[in-house]
This record gives C-alpha cells, structure tokens and sequence, in this order.
C-alpha cells in the first residue's frame, strides 16, 4: 500500500515540491500527484515581460515530469475536506475526489482587488498568465499618448511600469503609490529608482491613495482624478480561500499557519508552501509572498515530509533572505540587498549589471522547477512504516 502525497497547485513551490518528493521517495512506497488547473508552468515572475508583448517560454508539465513518477491531473480545485483527508477536483470529465494520506498545499496568490470600487469591472492585472495577455493585448492596441497608470509600487509594481514604459513608448505611464517611491530601498536604491523612471517618462504619483477606478481615470482618497484609460492593479496579493473554508488554522490573511518544517500546526498530515503559508522567518517575521519565499520553503517541505516518511530527522532548511531583485526594462534593474529579516542595507547593485543579475535569478529558478529529474536520488530510503489507512481520528498522517 502506497502513502498518498497529493501537491495542490503547480506554481515555483508546488512543482519544486512534487519533483523533489519523487526523487527522494522510491515509487513502490508512495505516490504523488501534482493537481493544476493549467497544463503547463508559468514563470508568474516574467508576467510583466508578457504584458509588455515579450513571448513567454511553454513549459508542459507533462514534458517536465516525464520519467519522474509524478501523476500529472489538469484540474480545478474545489474543496479540501481535512478530516475525511480528501480533495474534491473539477476535471474536464467531471468532478473527482483524491484521497491524501499527506497534502502538500501550494495553491498559491491570485490579484487582490482589496474590495476597491471599480476595480474588478476597469482594472487590469498581472497576477496570472491570463491577466497578462489581456493587458498586452490592450497595449497593441494602445494609440499615441494613451494614459496607462500602474497603481500599487511594490516589486510587480515597479517592474510593469518600467517595463510597459520601455517597451511600449506610445502610452504615458503612471505610477501611483500610497507611500514614498521605493521608500523601503536604501538611499542609494532609492536614488537609482527615480533616476531610471525618470529617463523612462514615468509620472510618479506619491503618498496617493486610489480609491476608485473608472474606465478612463483613478481616482484618489483627496478627490483628485488620474486620468487612465488603462490601469494596472498591483497592491498586492490574496491568496486562494480555499483554506480559510477549511478547519486548519490560517492567519488573517487566509494563510495557513506552519511551523518551521512547513507543517500546519493544527493538522500534521498537511504542509503549505509558497504564498499559501504563513510560516515564521528570521525573528519570527512571516515570510513575504515572492518566489523568494517559495523555493526554500518547498524545499523544507519536501525535504521533511520525506524524513519522517524514512525516519529520519527532519531538517531545517535556513529561511532568510539575501536581496530584492527589480529589473527596470530589460537593460536596467536594482539588486536591493537585504539583512536576513528583509530590511535593506547600504550595499546595492544597479544598471546592466543588476540586469543581468535579475536575469541569472529568474533562469535558475526556472531550472530548478522545470528540471525535477535532476532531484532523484541514487540511493532512496525505504519508508520505514505505512500508517494503516482508515477514516481521519484526529492523529497525524505521518
């Protein structure tokens, strides 16, 4: 009998999971499926490159885990019951359940509207593939001098209004940020920042606080109108509410609460990884959503799943971060860096050098999700004993 590993969502976390469970655990001990509502991967990283009309590489999943072991299902999640440890699936055939003796749940962030007026019915987003090719095709279409405004200045947010004003020089870009530019930079990245929006045209709209969004303009907290026959939203991210529908314990932000081995703390047979965990950082900060957060943790998940499997110790993959990486066009960018907390330092790298920086981060995160074969182990550990299977007492899985 076979321990069931079912991954939800095949973003950077979810995929890096699945291959690197199949290379640690022998395939005649236990299963694992990898459930996506897309048949292929997105480098959610680049979507701002999409929006701006640059191709986006196809990466099959069905390509990338050949060989692997890993069952691929191309299907929609709809509901995780946790004490009948199941989860409920829309295929193209209809609706299935998928039996776990362990959950690896990955279903990530989507675009956050923040209950905002107008903004669902006006706003474009970049938060998945689909959003991306619905801005860039508005931007094809985009005659001399139409008003684009970007509003929210985090990374995505930096990164689509350069790179919509390089490559497209027909619209005027905007950016409208509640606080500072880049207020969290050092002054050094700070300084870089406004120097490259500004040989870039781009308006910066700071301390504004957008408060409604029509079809032609924003509008701000003070009354003021932003003229925008295109907005982008990108404040942040909500992540998938499947969770919070659930008894497992979340955070606020409909996270799921994990200790730091990426274990919920509430029911042990389930980790979270990605943007769906609200899992403890350097002095106990939550780790923030980015594909910085969601490799290592991924990697802890696994790497602990298999250890209790095999009985063995669980290690701790060290969770702390090195910098902020911010490409600014294709031939500019800001390389932040940052104590193991997130907080920036003095040192920072800036120009072509940070951008082919940026660029060095995004392929090898690519590689290391799309190249799970190379994750197999010579030698695997037997799964030193298989929990009966029976119906869920509260007990953990592993």
């Amino acid at each position: 009998m076979q321990h069931r590993i079912v991954v939800l969502g095949a973003g950077y976390a979810g995929a890096l999971a699945a291959g690197h469970l199949a290379g640690r655990l022998r395939p005649e001990d236990v299963s694992v499926t990898l459930v996506d509502a897309e048949p292929d991967f997105v480098e959610r990283i680049r979507l701002h490159e999409v929006a701006a009309g640059r191709p986006l590489r196809p990466r099959p999943y069905q390509e990338m885990f050949a060989g692997t072991g890993v069952d691929l299902r191309t299907a929609r999640v709809t509901g995780v019951d946790v004490d009948r440890r199941s989860v409920t699936v829309d295929t193209a055939d209809g609706t299935e359940e998928l039996g776990y003796d362990t959950l690896v749940y990955a279903l990530g962030s989507g675009w956050d509207d923040q209950g905002v007026p107008g903004v669902a019915e006006h706003a474009h987003q970049i938060a998945d593939r689909a959003g991306a090719l619905r801005l860039r095709d508005r931007l094809a279409r985009a005659e001399a001098g139409l008003p684009v405004v970007v509003v929210g200045a985090g990374l995505s947010g930096l990164e689509c209004a350069a790179e919509i004003a390089e490559a497209r020089p027909d619209p005027r870009v905007a950016l409208a940020t509640r606080g500072g530019l880049g207020h969290w930079l050092s002054d050094k990245g700070r300084r870089h920042l406004r120097q490259v929006f500004d040989r870039l045209g781009v308006t910066v709209h700071e301390h504004t606080d957008v408060t409604g969004v029509e079809a032609d303009r924003v509008i701000t907290a003070d009354g003021t109108s932003i003229a925008a026959a295109v907005t982008v939203w990108a404040t942040g991210f909500a992540v998938h509410p499947i969770a919070k529908a659930t008894p497992l314990e979340v955070a606020d932000t409909g996270q799921i609460v994990v200790d730091r081995t990426m274990r919920s703390v509430s029911h042990p047979e389930v980790y979270a990884v990605g943007d769906a965990a609200w899992a403890p950082g350097p002095g106990d900060k939550p780790l923030r959503m980015s594909c910085a957060s969601g490799l290592p943790t991924a990697w802890q998940a696994a790497e602990a799943i298999a250890a209790r499997l095999t009985g063995a110790t669980p290690p701790k993959v060290p969770l702390r971060y090195v910098q902020q990486c911010v490409s600014l066009g294709r031939t500019d960018g800001l390389i932040q860096f940052v104590t193991a907390d997130d907080r920036a330092v003095p040192a920072v790298l800036t120009g072509r050098l940070a951008a082919g920086y940026k660029e060095l981060i995004c392929k090898s995160a690519a590689w290391a999700v799309t190249h799970p074969r190379m994750l197999r182990r010579r030698r695997r550990p037997a799964v030193r004993e298989l929990r009966h299977r029976a119906e869920p007492t509260g007990s953990s899985a592993l």
